[in-house]
């Protein structure tokens, strides 16, 4: 019989796996149940920690939130630059910022809507806010850099400063994202780009 080697974690090592099993579990149950509905007993109990194992890697729900939004902004960020260094018409463009959301991509619109309860709780708590505000103000900057690039290269001039297009775009797939949880009838998809078309207008001869 061969000897059963067993394999011993160290001390950070099994703190990483704690950290992303909570992670998972979290990007899972704040998914499904939305922010409002999720506690951090539930995240817990499915990653088969306590509680006091959220708080200790987290600082508690509003914490761990962020950390998935965080670990969700990279690939996020990732494939839109993928997707942007494609496009090759200014329609291209704007398919490529409709949110998944507004599709039929059920996983994004459940994520949208828990998206804007975090954001009307975060309100009444100025710590996690700042924090939010601060990762949301990176993210942005990001994308337009990601949009300078296609903008130049299909000559594009938007009617309004890049800065505030990326936020105008944020603030409407959260809105349009509720509006088509509440009422599915509303085709948001083609809101979305009648915005869009007059924020990215046709490249002038």
């Amino acid at each position: 019989m061969g000897v059963e080697q067993v394999v011993r974690l160290t001390r950070a090592e099994q703190q990483q796996v704690t950290h992303e099993r909570l992670l998972e579990a979290g990007r899972s149950v704040l998914q499904r149940r939305g922010f409002l509905a999720a506690t951090v007993d539930e995240i817990a109990e499915e990653a088969g920690y306590t509680r006091g194992a959220v708080y200790k890697h987290f600082g508690g729900k509003e914490g761990l939130w962020q950390a998935v939004v965080d670990a969700h902004t990279e690939a996020h960020l990732q494939l839109l630059g993928e997707t942007l260094d494609r496009v090759s018409s200014r329609q291209e463009l704007i398919a490529a910022l409709i949110p998944s959301a507004f599709t039929d991509d059920q996983d994004a619109a459940r994520w949208s809507t828990a998206a804007m309860e975090f954001m009307a709780a975060v309100t009444r708590h100025p710590d996690a806010a700042a924090v939010s505000a601060a990762a949301q103000r990176r993210h942005e900057e990001r994308i337009v850099a990601l949009l300078e690039g296609a903008c130049r290269r299909l000559h594009i001039q938007p009617a309004i400063p890049l800065e505030q297009v990326v936020v105008v775009l944020g603030a409407l797939g959260g809105s349009l994202g509720l509006r088509a949880a509440v009422d599915p009838a509303t085709d948001v998809a083609a809101l979305a780009a009648g915005v869009m078309a007059v924020m990215f207008p046709e490249p002038k001869e």
